[in-house]
């Protein structure tokens, strides 16, 4: 089941290590098959307030994701990011292929039921 890490990053000024970051990323998640799906784009905000930035990136699972988190060569250079730029950073699993929300629902009505 795929996984991915979602940054909401907030504005911040332009800086040598920022830009340092951008360019040896990549190279961090490689290993790991993971890749960009959203970086560097704009976004249109439909409801609420969302400053800032969206970065997703996909792994092929969450030991995948985790294991690039926690690597040597990721923390090596998250400094250079986290120095200049706030923001907020999850690791989340994918649902499955054939995912149907109506269990869900049908899960949460049965709470409500059982109250």
């Amino acid at each position: 089941m795929p996984a991915y890490a979602i940054a909401h990053l907030q504005e911040a000024a332009a800086h040598p290590e920022i830009a340092q970051y951008i360019e040896r990323i990549p190279a961090t998640f490689e290993p790991y098959s993971g890749r960009f799906l959203v970086h560097a784009t704009q976004h249109e905000v439909k409801e609420g307030s969302w400053p800032g930035h969206v970065v997703v990136i996909s792994f092929p699972g969450i030991a995948e994701a985790q294991a690039w988190w926690d690597s040597p060569a990721y923390q090596e250079i998250a400094p250079l990011r986290s120095r200049h730029i706030e923001g907020d950073i999850i690791l989340v699993e994918g649902v499955p292929e054939h995912y149907d929300p109506t269990a869900t629902a049908r899960a949460m009505r049965e709470s409500l039921r059982a109250e």
